[in-house]
């Protein structure tokens, strides 16, 4: 029979093609989707306390991320933030601001919030520490372009002294130097200051920071270890110097015009 096996003459070549490309970009967004879900998506809401389920369809199934450290992560989980948010909105409605009900600065409110990472050193390749104290860096020293900053005083926001720099803190890995260790006067122990909230002049030998004021630096968050520092810990304190350019003075708050 002349024809007889000749699908092209009976189907439209062209349109199943279109079809199933069709099917293959909607399976794709499809795996993106749920791809994305896994990590920093709202998986409740908040008015109504309505939840993804896992495994669902919408969600994807959990996938399981093996660590260098050979724990293993889930994702998506019900790990939540069960910390207490220290400021009440300023409104009746549901996405209105909020107004901080204690110390914002200690209380990691607005721009003084951190992330609860965790609570371990984050280390190089090699398995060490990667920020520690150069008195521990072995093979690190200051190129003499850059100047020693170790002995200068350290000048808050309120133009007083608060204290002095003891040691620098830097990063085996970037080789770079990432905390100044600032001994406050009057027996206040020691705290940490990020470098990029410090501005070390040094031809008038000293260190200006403008985000808080010298009383301030004595709530500065502590570090477990006097030779290492987590990674919650370096949210804690970027943070609070962080929330220190909005709270640090009741001026701050107001507008700047």
């Amino acid at each position: 029979m002349e024809g007889t096996g000749a699908l092209t003459q009976h189907i439209d070549v062209a349109q199943v093609a279109l079809y199933v490309f069709w099917l293959f970009f909607a399976g794709l967004i499809y795996w993106i989707r749920i791809g994305d879900r896994r990590e920093g998506y709202p998986l409740e809401r908040e008015d109504n306390g309505w939840t993804w389920r896992k495994n669902s369809i919408l969600l994807g199934i959990v996938k399981k991320y093996k660590l260098p450290d050979g724990t293993i992560y889930e994702a998506p989980n019900d790990k939540r933030d069960t910390r207490e948010v220290k400021a009440k909105p300023m409104f009746p409605y549901t996405g209105n601001p909020m107004q901080p009900t204690g110390n914002p600065m200690v209380d990691a409110v607005g721009p003084a919030s951190f992330a609860e990472r965790h609570d371990t050193p984050e280390l190089t390749i090699g398995g060490e520490p990667l920020v520690v104290p150069m008195r521990v860096a072995e093979g690190f020293k200051l190129s003499r372009s850059s100047g020693d900053p170790r002995g200068t005083p350290v000048i808050a926001a309120d133009e007083k002294k608060a204290g002095v720099v003891k040691d620098l803190w830097v990063d085996r890995a970037d080789f770079d130097v990432r905390y100044l260790e600032v001994e406050l006067d009057n027996g206040g122990g020691t705290r940490l200051l990020p470098m990029p909230m410090a501005n070390y002049n040094r031809l008038r030998g000293k260190i200006d920071v403008a985000s808080i004021l010298s009383t301030q630096f004595a709530d500065v968050p502590t570090i477990k270890s006097p030779d290492q520092i987590t990674a919650l810990e370096e949210d804690k304190i970027s943070a609070y110097y962080g929330g220190g350019h909005l709270y640090a003075t009741p001026a701050r708050l107001g507008p700047l015009l």
